[in-house]
C-alpha cells in the first residue's frame, strides 16, 4: 500500500488509475488528512470543492468531503468546474481548495489539485508530502461534531472576474472556434463567450470525461487536428484548443498552424508591460529565448524559472512578478491570485486580435525568432550518467556556457538546450532552440545520440 500511495502523490498534485488507486476510499482518507493538515497551518475552516466532467469525479470528491467534514471542516461544493474557476472561488473566497480531474489524461485516470486559501499552490515541497504521510499513516479523529456541506453556483462569478481583467469591450467582430476535447472548456467557454463580440464555433463541447473524439491534451499535435481543420473550414480568425481541466489554452492561427505557446507568452507580457511599466515577468527555463528579448525590449525584468507552476507560483509571491509562462501552455497572472488561467490566456489572445487590424500571424510573427524542437523524451537506464556525458562533452567548449537549474542547460551564442531528468519515469527530456533551423536540427541529433547511446 506504501508503495501504491507514493505512485499517487506526485510532485505536484494527486493522480492514478480509477478503482485501483483513485478509490472513495482513498479520497476519504486525503480528505482527512487535508483537513489535518489545514488545522497544522491555521488555514480557514472551510474548502471549496470542485469536479470535471469524468464520470468518478462527483463519487470521489464526495469521499472527500466526507473526509474533511469528519474533522469539523465544512465544505463548499461548487460543483462542475475548470481547474482555473477552482482557482477563483480559493482566492474569491479565501479558502483552501480541491479540485477532481487528471488534466489531460485518459479516462482511466483521476487525481486531486489541491491549494492552499488565495489559491497558493500545494506541492510536494508546500505539503504534499505531509498530506501524504498523514494518508499513509493515518490521522487522528477527535470527538466533534461533523462540518456542513453546502452548494454553491459560481460560474458567472468567475466570467465577472475574468472580463474585469481583460478590456473586450471594443473589439472588432471575431470567428472563433473552440475546441473543448469534451471538458470543462465546454462548461465554462459557452459563459464566456455569451459576453464577446464574437462567432463562437463550439468543438466537442459535450461533456464526456470518456473523450471519444480525442484525447484533452491540445499539446499532442495530433489532438490539434479537428481544430486545424474547422478553423479553416470556417475562415476563422482563431482557435482555440482547452485540455481536460481548461487550465491550459493553445492557440491555432488563421492559417491552421498551431501557435509555439512562447510567442503567446511574449503577447501577453508585451501587454501586461504596457500597463504595468518595469514589471517582472518569469518564464520557465525551456521557453523560447525570444521571450526574455521580448520583455526586455518591453522595459521589463525577465526572471527564468525551473519547470512546474509551484516553483513559478512561488517565485512569483517573493518577486511581485505580473505574469508568468509556461512552454507547457500555462499562464500564470499576479491578479489571478498567481494562479494559471487557459481561459484568462485566451482572452488575451482574443483582445490583442480584435485590437488590430492584423491577423493572427501577423500579430505573432514578431516573436519567432528561433526555431524549436519541442519537447523529446528518451528512455535511458542512468539519466544521471548520460546527462554528466553531455555535458562533458560541451561544456569544454569555446564560448559555451552550462547551468544546473533543472536539469542541465547549455547556452551557446544563438543556441541553447535543456535536458531534464522526469520526475516519474526513467526518461531524460530534451529541449532545443537555434536561430536557424539547420542548427537546431544538428544539436538536436548530437544530443540524442549522446544520451541513447
Amino acid at each position: 500500500m506504501s508503495q501504491e500511495i507514493a505512485n499517487i502523490f506526485k510532485a505536484y498534485d494527486i493522480r492514478g488509475l480509477v478503482d485501483e488507486e483513485i478509490t472513495p476510499d482513498f479520497t476519504f482518507a486525503t480528505g482527512v488528512a487535508f483537513a489535518h493538515f489545514l488545522q497544522q497551518q491555521r488555514e480557514p475552516g472551510t474548502v471549496v470543492i470542485g469536479e470535471d466532467m469524468r464520470p468518478s469525479s462527483i463519487p470521489i470528491a464526495d469521499a472527500f468531503s466526507a473526509g474533511v467534514t469528519s474533522l469539523g471542516m465544512d465544505v463548499i461544493r461548487i460543483g462542475l468546474a475548470s481547474t482555473d474557476m477552482l482557482y477563483f472561488a480559493s482566492g474569491k473566497l479565501g479558502l483552501p481548495g480541491a479540485m477532481f480531474t487528471a488534466s489531460h489524461n485518459p479516462a482511466e485516470y483521476n487525481g486531486i489539485k489541491l491549494c492552499l486559501s488565495q489559491a497558493r499552490p500545494i506541492g510536494k515541497e508546500s505539503g504534499l508530502l505531509t498530506i501524504e504521510n498523514f494518508v499513509r499513516k493515518g490521522s487522528p479523529l477527535e470527538l466533534r461534531s461533523v462540518g456542513v456541506e453546502t452548494q454553491r453556483n459560481m460560474l458567472e462569478e468567475y466570467v465577472d472576474h475574468l472580463l474585469s481583467l481583460v478590456d473586450l469591450s471594443n473589439i472588432r467582430p471575431l470567428k472563433i472556434v473552440v475546441d473543448a476535447g469534451n471538458g470543462m472548456a465546454g462548461h465554462t467557454a459557452p459563459a464566456i463567450f455569451a459576453r464577446l463580440n464574437c462567432e463562437l464555433i463550439p468543438m466537442y463541447f459535450e461533456l464526456d470525461g470518456t473523450f471519444p473524439n480525442h484525447e484533452a491534451n491540445p499539446i499532442d499535435e495530433k489532438n490539434l487536428r479537428d481544430l486545424q481543420k474547422a478553423v479553416l473550414e470556417n475562415g476563422a480568425d482563431l482557435g482555440l484548443a482547452f485540455d481536460g481541466d481548461a487550465d491550459r489554452c493553445f492557440l491555432v492561427d488563421e492559417k491552421a498552424n498551431a501557435v509555439n505557446p512562447s510567442d503567446l507568452t511574449s503577447l501577453i507580457a508585451q501587454r501586461e508591460l504596457k500597463k504595468n511599466p518595469g514589471a517582472k515577468i518569469i518564464y520557465n527555463l525551456i521557453s523560447s529565448r525570444a521571450v526574455l528579448e521580448v520583455i526586455e525590449e518591453n522595459g521589463g525584468v525577465g526572471l527564468r524559472s525551473r519547470v512546474g507552476h509551484s516553483y513559478i507560483k512561488k517565485m512569483m509571491a517573493e518577486s511581485k512578478a505580473i505574469f508568468g509562462g509556461e512552454h507547457s501552455g500555462h499562464f500564470y497572472f499576479d491578479d489571478f491570485w498567481r494562479a494559471d488561467s487557459g481561459a484568462l490566456a485566451a482572452l488575451h489572445a482574443i483582445a490583442a486580435l480584435g485590437e488590430s487590424d492584423k491577423s493572427m500571424s501577423q500579430i505573432l510573427k514578431p516573436y519567432q525568432r528561433y526555431c524549436l524542437s519541442g519537447e523529446i523524451n528518451s528512455k535511458v537506464a542512468d539519466t544521471a550518467a548520460a546527462t554528466a556525458l553531455v555535458e562533458a562533452t560541451f561544456s569544454s567548449m569555446p564560448g559555451v556556457t552550462t547551468d544546473h537549474l533543472d536539469g542541465l542547460t547549455v547556452n551557446g551564442d544563438t543556441w541553447w538546450f535543456n535536458l531534464r531528468p522526469s520526475n516519474t519515469e526513467p526518461l531524460l527530456r530534451l529541449n532545443v532552440e537555434a536561430k536557424e533551423p539547420e542548427r537546431m536540427n544538428a544539436l538536436r541529433d548530437e544530443v540524442l545520440a549522446l544520451i541513447r547511446g
